[in-house]
């Protein structure tokens, strides 16, 4: 099966667009986790400095799910190994 270059750039685009929707998870992971450490903090403000290392740390484990994803959206539009 023979596919032209427009067809593949088309699949791409496509691939690139689902690929970049993997942001939205992380996007609301990461508000869920800050609107629990303004919580946390604000029931126990001697705590705040544990609470809030532990919440950016979070955060940023959940942020790489998103950024591979737009790496995948990157590669998809930008490298064409198959044309």
């Amino acid at each position: 099966m023979n596919f032209d270059e427009n067809f593949i750039l088309g699949c791409s685009a496509i691939g690139a667009g689902l690929a970049v929707i993997a942001g939205i998870g992380p996007g609301v992971g990461q508000g869920i986790a800050a609107g629990y450490g303004a919580a946390a903090v604000g029931r126990n403000p001697g705590a705040q400095g544990k609470i809030m290392s532990t919440m950016l740390l979070g955060q940023a484990v959940a942020e790489t799910t998103g950024l591979y994803g737009l790496l995948i959206a990157f590669l998809l539009l930008f490298v064409k190994p198959l044309i």
